[in-house]
């Protein structure tokens, strides 16, 4: 898996409009023109594709233990819109505000739409399992509906454009760095992995063996929305890899998270870089922005699952 994120990693280097050759690096033959497109936008390209891929992997890992349920992730419970929603709020209250506070109120407002959502599944009695991302969906839905709304009354549709396109082409050096902070949630997300487990078993077990639930409840809702908070400021939404790579993994490798999580982190990234090197040699010289990939190949795996749900239950 290492060795395969390494080559992505290498391929998204050297893909795109300027014409970059890894010979021309080792030879030494490369132009002041050339290195700067390498190191100020090609390099931290490539991390901040590494790291939000990895962190939303992570993070759809986590909300799928709490909420006992494998259809969830940021993208489908509202959280990820929710921060679409702070960031439209900071756009019009305060727009000069620096990006680590830009963070910081989008992870509020998605701290706050996670938890609308998980106090609505605690209303509803004897709920099945594709009735969960419903729910989200639709919730999520009502979210965007008023960010669209506020953002035409206010003139600011094009700003949100960027917001939620999910596009790593105007990534720089400068402008990704608070994806360094999601990768080191999903580190200590790693270092509370057994409790994550245990919390996925349901509250009564949790609690049977001396475990926090709450705290743990609280603990995992903070990372989630800081990582996805961090995501949508850098680069807009990134949907589905919550969804899809969790369940690949836990297909693979079961649910204990101190086994899987490093796989679903790799697994993560190495399916953000994929999406991206595909965006940018479909159409070249032109981008299909990650979002727009990963949306169709979400969409196409969601189905998928609920299909492959039914078909068991019948």
């Amino acid at each position: 898996m290492g060795i395969l994120i390494g080559v992505l990693g290498v391929v998204s280097l050297f893909v795109g409009v300027s014409a970059i050759s890894p010979l021309s690096i080792l030879t030494g033959n490369i132009s002041e023109a050339q290195w700067l497109v390498l190191s100020a936008s090609r390099l931290p390209r490539t991390l901040a594709l590494v790291f939000a891929g990895s962190s939303m992997a992570v993070a759809g890992t986590i909300m799928q233990m709490l909420a006992r349920n494998r259809f969830v992730e940021p993208s489908t419970v509202g959280t990820v819109e929710s921060a679409a929603l702070g960031m439209l709020v900071v756009l019009l209250v305060a727009p000069d505000m620096p990006v680590l506070a830009k963070m910081l109120v989008a992870a509020g407002f998605s701290l706050a739409g996670t938890t609308i959502f998980l106090l609505i599944l605690r209303q509803i009695p004897l709920r099945s399992v594709l009735m969960v991302p419903l729910v989200g969906i639709m919730l999520g839905g009502i979210i965007s509906a008023v960010t669209a709304f506020f953002a035409y009354r206010f003139d600011m549709m094009q700003s949100m454009g960027a917001w939620v396109s999910g596009d790593f082409s105007t990534i720089l050096r400068g402008r990704y760095e608070t994806l360094w902070g999601a990768l080191g949630l999903a580190i200590m997300a790693y270092v509370a992995a057994d409790r994550f487990t245990l919390a996925g078993m349901g509250e009564a077990f949790a609690q049977n063996v001396g475990l926090n639930y709450r705290r743990v409840l609280a603990f995992g809702l903070v990372i989630v929305s800081l990582v996805t908070a961090s995501v949508v400021v850098t680069a807009g939404m990134v949907p589905f890899v919550g969804l899809i790579v969790p369940n690949l993994v836990s297909m693979a490798m079961g649910d204990n998270l101190r086994h899987s999580l490093p796989v679903t982190a790799l697994a993560g990234a190495g399916l953000v870089l994929a999406c991206d090197i595909f965006g940018r040699v479909i159409i070249a010289p032109y981008e299909v922005p990650v979002g727009t990939v990963l949306g169709i190949l979400g969409s196409i795996v969601l189905l998928a699952m609920v299909l492959r749900k039914n078909a068991r239950v019948a």
